[in-house]
């Protein structure tokens, strides 16, 4: 079975609703590998740890493509370029805007963030957010083709500074790299699920 290396957002988790309509979808000859990037738990996430496990996994399973999903998205730059070098699709993907996060945040250490795989707030903190702001993972364009979704409507990431990066990698962007402005897409962009695993597949070819 073909296999892709799935990594999910923030406060999310390898069950996510968008993870299981994409097995749906892409059953049963390619299998998403979504390994756990709450390490090493929730409260103490730990960047370096999240971009160390999913370089083990892509060592591991030897997957035809890497997927991210919003910081997810940030993480599978990190990893392919750091050798495991496969077309990429990103969903939602923070370009851009990593050293933007911190202020964002309210006072306090740790911080009390909404969790989605928990359906509550939990803390988390504060030095993740200021090791992610560290990070350059999108500041060049990654040297195997990528293609990138971004909602329009998307309730958490401005759409038109993820562009700006995209229009400033467009032209040493690889070979068969593409942008999707999906109209009327939000953050999670379910809207347009059968289309990812559409470009997935492709990519696996």
């Amino acid at each position: 079975m073909t296999r892709v290396l799935y990594f999910h957002g923030f406060a999310s988790s390898p069950n996510s609703e968008k993870v299981r309509a994409l097995r749906v979808l892409l059953a049963p000859d390619v299998e998403l590998v979504t390994p756990d990037l709450n390490v090493p738990s929730f409260e103490q996430l730990d960047w370096q740890a999240m971009v160390s496990l999913g370089v083990e996994t892509g060592r591991r399973i030897d997957p035809c493509a890497v997927v991210g999903s919003s910081l997810g998205a940030l993480l599978a730059l990190e990893v392919v370029r750091r050798g495991i070098a496969r077309p990429l699709v990103l969903i939602a993907p923070p370009l851009g805007l990593a050293q933007h996060w911190l202020p964002t945040l309210p006072p306090g250490d740790p911080v009390e963030v909404f969790n989605h795989a928990r359906n509550a707030n939990a803390p988390i903190h504060r030095a993740f957010f200021e090791e992610v702001a560290r990070s350059d993972a999108d500041r060049d364009p990654p040297l195997v083709p990528v293609a990138i979704f971004m909602g329009i409507d998307d309730e958490t990431l401005p759409f038109e500074r993820v562009e700006a990066v995209w229009q400033r990698w467009q032209p040493r962007a690889a070979p068969g790299s593409r942008f999707v402005a999906v109209a009327g897409g939000n953050h999670s962009l379910l809207s347009c699920v059968e289309d990812i695993a559409d470009e997935i597949r492709k990519r696996c070819v």
